[in-house]
């Protein structure tokens, strides 16, 4: 990363040479004995770790990690499902200065090994179902260390690793987990996202991203060391990390971790434990609606936006709020002491700026609808870069410093912005982000395809799910199945299309473009 002089100084004055193992360090000594994670499983018993025994443990898996020859700047794929091992390599990482790669649980052999290889991944720590098909994907790796459940269920024999060592083993000489000497604009970890092109883009976020994050969702969120944070979703994606995670740290407070979301479990966990606090996604909201409601000490849920009658349903308060992987936070947010407005996603929240342009770049009126930019400072309040790709990072970023979001959104005339429609090449597929082009790519690689063009189709429950229309050079017979199959194999299941319509000819734009838009009213209707 390159800053300006002026960038510089503004950095270091609000880093400080904090890190993550700086916070943790901090709130374990102030709240030693206050629950920090409850990790609620399926199967098996609660456990409670206090922010002293999770700060130990953390230590302890620190010095392991070293004495295996885990050094400061190694890239480590972290591939769990929500269990407190996740977070257990996620901070010890970090704490020697090495780099987790937090990978999708649901990702195909050909996704992991793209990255593997990507990341420069050297070692890897999964559980018991996810193993064999890690070590397909990247069998050059120096160790795969193994949990002993999926996320606290005891594994089938069938899933037991044919090699592996085991994660209880990786615990050291606590004496040798000492933080490495790191700088608050060192790379702390990697998220893989979706973006517009063909393969995701690893988003390389800092030790002062994480701390950015903490405080500034605390803020949001108006947590106090009292709150009791519901983790549901999953792990490897910046809301449950971030927004859940990392912002309960911050005030000290209580996060309840569970392996996911699950319509019959929610409420009992959220009662037993007296979580008041959530953030949801509306494939949750859809399923917990037909759900009788007990009574609960939830205050908030954050959403995606402000919707009145599910306050009125659930006796709480949602709040509307936006952001993504390479903002760490929330730049347009909701005020929890002010009224919002209905199916808004909030307003500018004052530590970003943001712009709605139009096509040309320039502002919007009122009532319009443009594109969505932030900018905010790299390495803090946005990314740092895209690894090993500068010219990705550089058509994400301008010059000027505005981050493309890709997500068109309307200006109200009393501020508040209200989402319009994502980027015509990104799905949102239950919460998860899918690159029309991921699926594109692939589908063009099995013989027999001339053209594709894929689009979110309609669903009830997930938003959409992804349609493929396909011109075929010649016979079609079984070519729908062969697709299906190919996607199958080298994606995750959520970005497999539900669908694949075979077509001679698609609709076109006057530059002989796909017509995208056409394809997706044509579903719609």
């Amino acid at each position: 990363m390159h800053f300006s002089e002026e960038s510089r100084s503004l950095l270091s004055t609000m880093a400080s040479g904090r890190t993550i193992p700086w916070l943790l360090d901090t709130r374990a000594a102030q709240r030693p004995d206050h629950p920090f994670i409850v990790w609620e499983p399926f199967h098996g018993l609660v456990e409670t770790y206090t922010y002293a025994r999770f700060a130990a443990e953390v230590r302890a898996l620190a010095g392991g990690l070293r004495s295996r020859g885990v050094s400061q700047g190694d890239t480590v794929i972290v591939h769990l499902e929500n269990c407190p091992e996740f977070l257990l390599s996620w901070f010890a990482l970090t704490r020697i200065g090495a780099v987790p790669v937090c990978t999708n649980a649901r990702s195909s052999v050909d996704e992991l090994r793209y990255y593997g290889e990507h990341s420069r991944a050297t070692a890897a720590i999964t559980q018991p179902r996810l193993a064999s098909q890690l070590g397909e994907a990247l069998p050059g790796l120096k160790w795969i260390a193994v949990t002993a459940t999926d996320a606290g269920e005891t594994p089938s024999p069938a899933d037991a690793p044919a090699s592996g060592d085991s994660f209880g083993d990786l615990a050291g000489d606590a004496a040798n987990g000492a933080p490495a000497l790191i700088g608050s604009f060192d790379p702390a970890w990697i998220q893989y996202t979706s973006g517009t092109t063909s393969r995701p883009k690893a988003v390389v976020l800092t030790h002062a991203n994480a701390l950015w994050g903490a405080k500034v969702n605390a803020g949001h969120e108006a947590l106090t060391p009292d709150d009791v944070h519901l983790i549901h979703l999953p792990l490897f994606h910046i809301n449950a990390l971030s927004y859940s995670m990392l912002a309960t740290l911050w005030v000290g407070g209580t996060a309840v971790l569970v392996p996911r979301f699950s319509t019959s479990r929610f409420w009992d966990v959220a009662v037993r434990n007296g979580c008041t606090w959530a953030g949801m996604i509306p494939f949750c909201v859809r399923a917990l609606a037909d759900r009788e409601v007990p009574e609960h000490r939830f205050r908030m849920w954050g959403l995606g936006a402000w919707v009145p009658s599910d306050d009125e349903r659930f006796g709480l308060r949602t709040m509307g709020w936006y952001g993504m992987t390479e903002t760490i936070s929330h730049p347009v947010m909701d005020e929890h002491l002010n009224p919002g407005r209905p199916y808004a996603i909030g307003r500018a929240a004052p530590e970003y700026e943001v712009a709605v342009l139009h096509d040309d770049g320039t502002p919007v009126e009122p009532g319009e609808t443009g594109g969505i930019f932030v900018r905010g400072v790299p390495g803090l309040s946005l990314f740092a870069e895209y690894l090993h790709d500068a010219e990705a990072t550089r058509a994400a970023v301008d010059e000027r410093g505005w981050l493309r979001t890709g997500d068109r959104v309307r200006l109200d005339d009393d501020g508040f912005i209200t989402f319009a429609d994502r980027d015509n090449d990104i799905l949102k597929v239950g919460g998860e982000n899918v690159a029309a082009s991921e699926v594109e790519r692939v589908i063009m690689g099995v013989a027999g395809v001339g053209e594709v063009a894929v689009v979110g189709g309609p669903h009830a429950m997930l938003d959409e799910v992804p349609v493929a229309f396909v011109i075929p050079l010649g016979e079609t017979n079984a070519l729908d199945a062969e697709i299906l199959a190919a996607c199958r194999a080298q994606l995750a299941d959520f970005k497999v299309p539900r669908e694949v319509r075979i077509v001679e000819e698609m609709p076109r734009s006057m530059l002989n473009k796909i017509a995208k838009a056409e394809l997706r009213a044509l579903l719609r209707s």
